[in-house]
């Protein structure tokens, strides 16, 4: 253990001594960073490599063809009053078809009276084309489109006119989303802010954190946009490293500083109590952040580009703002010494500063943990630790009463009638074309690379397929649309699936298509290639790959998770307990989220419905953020429960101390955390809300019912258990002079009655 520490103290010491290099280098790094960054761009994931699995492959082969899909879209024509024999409805259509016709900007325009495309009941009618130029930028052509909608609407009152596609889609989203996650970025930040000012009090100790949070998160941002070119990331892993280099940079930053800060109201001097906040807080924030690193690689193992870009990302956040607290802030402490309270009232400090001192002098020892806790933290403390076992039955009947829930968790890749909210024009104008031409919005595809589309034995696979899925009952109303490209040796199928958007008849259907009866028509054919594609083929690809990956990536997770805390601790119970620990709240986490978003429990306050799946991608993550998350409490507190016990007192004892020295930066911590996770789950798109939902709630147990109840009762309950197999070498000494420790100031030898600590 003394050379772990020393790793951490030796940065610590070596930032204080270099201030300028340390400070400055940090800047010129992040400057650097961010320029390289912003002049190569990020590069995003295609489609393709987006998916997984046959559904994947067909994407692959319509791009390396030059067959990428254009961005279609469609305009819905509606009266309830006339049907589409009507001379008005007419009119209406024909207004649409020319207007879009003449932006310039469409092609392949398919007029519905010769397209067949009018319902059943003959009151609606949809108007189908594409969109010019690269389907990725789709929404740059998307205005010139809306506004000649707008002006048939205009022209006639009397009809509904709604338009849905990728370009119109595109549009939105960018809006909405730029929207979105600048104001969630504008409210995150002074929220951490506001926090930290109320736990400091002073403006000064709360801006620092901050700022090394936000650098932290603009260089790994540029390292991301760099890197990207050689391991392409999703767009959402810019989003994923905002909220995580938040919420780590800041509890970093806030762990040191406060350890400082306690040191120095204990009447250490400057140097010594940056030494002793490098060597504790230091090595803490070090094995935090490790911790979470080698949790975050554990996404590498499923195979799919989309976690390889989440991995990266967090890695990338969590490493820049791990040694920006272990190096600049140190540099910045030993900079500014007391002008760290800058910004603090000189009333409210000297008041402070004299309880802090008069508390000193009443436990007679230098142990900031001596001046901790209230009178509410104490009684509170004290009925749990002098009752561990009923505190720990409830506890975890708590927790196992929210997981309950998660039993019943079901996930899916989010059409976008369920990604935004059920109010908003698009989903209902996508849900209207699904009820009235169920083929449209989002078809079923195979395609077929063959050396001859025109041969007739393709001509004989087509009509095998035909009539192989209408037997198996797997296709839905409408045609099935064939379309060959000779010179490119490939053929598309485009063919409606049976069942509606995602039910378990859509999925037992793309599911017969694609592992039987693809295999059994065009797969027969020699020389050939057949895959199946599309929305719901994607959606269950990505699914099924998930499925079999949870295994080596939970084995994985908590496997290093365990070795590391064994080796930070040396002991094998410890490890042990916060695996434990660790899997309950995360199981807690999935219920609520499997409650609120699946069953609709309390949707209403977070500003959602239920819509009765999670996004595939959120438990995975969830769980590797959790495991690596939930160290920088487990570390905190644990280190200081072992300083205790250390300097001779008792488990019970040292794990009161341990407590009331982390209670303040664990609650200001948390706050952070839940704070920023919080204003995630505001945002309009289901994944992000799901996925603020879920660690905000995570982090609200983890400090509340895990860190304060769970964990203080179970290690008591344990006793001399938890120090086990240790390392029988002497134990390093905390930095700092020979002082006389007293057991009663660190909540300590005598006993803790109910109510007050003696």
């Amino acid at each position: 253990m003394a050379r772990e520490r020393s790793v951490a103290a030796a940065l610590g010491g070596w930032s204080a001594r270099h201030r300028k290099t340390a400070v400055f280098g940090w800047l010129l790094f992040v400057v650097l960073a961010t320029m390289v960054g912003g002049a190569v761009g990020q590069h995003s994931l295609t489609d393709a490599q987006n998916g997984v699995g046959s559904s994947a492959q067909a994407l692959q082969i319509l791009q390396n063809a030059g067959l990428s899909d254009p961005a279609s879209e469609m305009v819905l024509v509606h009266s309830a009053s006339q049907s589409a024999d009507a001379a008005p409805f007419r009119t209406a259509v024909n207004a649409v078809v020319s207007g879009v016709q003449g932006t310039g900007q469409t092609t392949s325009i398919q007029n519905p009276y010769s397209a067949g495309l009018i319902s059943k009941d003959g009151h609606y009618a949809l108007v189908t084309f594409d969109v010019v130029g690269d389907p990725d930028k789709a929404a740059d052509h998307a205005q010139p489109i809306l506004d000649a909608v707008a002006k048939a609407r205009a022209q006639n009152p009397d009809m509904r006119f709604d338009e849905f596609g990728d370009a119109s889609g595109q549009k939105w989203l960018n809006d909405s989303l730029g929207n979105d996650f600048k104001r969630a970025e504008w409210t995150a930040v002074p929220l951490a802010f506001g926090i930290l000012l109320a736990t400091f009090g002073a403006l000064l100790a709360a801006v620092l954190p901050v700022l090394l949070a936000v650098t932290a998160f603009v260089a790994a941002l540029g390292l991301l946009d760099l890197i990207s070119h050689a391991i392409p990331v999703a767009s959402t892993s810019t989003s994923v490293m905002l909220l995580m280099g938040l919420a780590v940079g800041v509890d970093y930053c806030l762990f040191y500083l406060r350890r400082e800060r306690q040191e120095r109201a204990a009447g250490r001097d400057p140097q010594e109590a940056l030494r002793i906040a490098a060597a504790t807080s230091g090595h803490s924030v070090l094995v935090s952040g490790i911790t979470v690193m080698v949790a975050m690689a554990g996404m590498f193992l499923t195979g799919m580009h989309i976690f390889d870009g989440f991995a990266l990302a967090t890695i990338l956040v969590v490493a820049i703002a791990m040694l920006g607290s272990v190096t600049v802030l140190p540099a910045l402490l030993s900079m500014l010494g007391d002008k760290i309270d800058w910004g603090r009232r000189k009333k409210n400090r000297q008041h402070r500063t004299d309880r802090q001192a008069r508390l000193a002098r009443q436990s007679q020892v230098a142990d900031p943990a001596a001046a901790n806790g209230g009178r509410l933290w104490n009684a509170t403390m004290a009925k749990v630790l002098n009752h561990p076992k009923p505190f720990a039955a409830l506890a975890v009947g708590v927790l196992v009463v929210l997981a309950i829930p998660a039993l019943g968790m079901k996930t899916e890749s989010l059409n976008v009638n369920k990604l935004l909210p059920a109010t908003n024009p698009i989903v209902q104008t996508y849900n209207e074309i699904s009820a009235e031409f169920p083929a449209s919005p989002a078809p079923g595809m195979v395609v077929v690379q063959t050396p001859d589309v025109n041969a007739p034995a393709v001509a004989q696979a087509v009509a095998a397929f035909k009539s192989q899925a209408a037997a198996a009952g797997a296709l839905g109303a409408g045609p099935v649309q064939v379309t060959p490209y000779p010179a490119q040796h490939v053929l598309k199928v485009l063919f409606p699936i049976a069942g509606r958007d995602a039910d378990t008849k859509a999925v037992d259907a793309i599911t017969k298509i694609s592992h039987t009866i693809v295999p059994h028509t065009f797969g027969a054919l020699p020389n050939t290639t057949a895959a199946t594609g599309g929305s719901l083929a994607l959606s269950t690809d990505f699914n099924r790959q998930l499925t079999h990956s949870l295994l080596p990536v939970f084995v994985f997770v908590v496997s290093v998770t365990f070795l590391l805390m064994l080796i930070a601790f040396r002991s094998w119970v410890i490890a042990a307990t916060a695996i434990v620990l660790n899997l309950l709240s995360t199981a807690a986490a999935y219920g609520v989220m499997v409650a609120v978003f699946q069953h609709g429990w309390g949707a209403s306050l977070v500003g959602t419905t239920a819509i009765g799946t999670l996004e595939a991608w959120i438990p995975l993550f969830v769980f590797v953020v959790l495991f690596g998350l939930s160290m920088d409490y487990h570390v905190f507190v644990v280190s200081r429960i072992r300083e205790a016990r250390e300097r001779g007192l008792s488990t019970k004892d040292a794990v009161a101390h341990g407590l009331r020295a982390t209670a303040g930066a664990i609650t200001s911590a948390a706050a952070i955390m839940v704070a920023v996770f919080a204003v995630f789950g505001t945002l309009d798109m289901q994944d992000f809300k799901q996925l603020g939902v879920g660690l905000g709630v995570a982090i609200l147990l983890d400090a509340t019912v895990i860190r304060v109840v769970l964990l203080p009762t179970v290690m008591i309950l344990l006793g001399e258990r938890n120090w086990r197999r240790r390392d029988r070498r002497p134990a390093a000494p905390v930095p700092g002079p020979a002082v006389p420790f007293r057991p009663e100031a660190a909540g300590g030898s005598a006993p803790i009655e109910a109510g007050r600590l003696r």
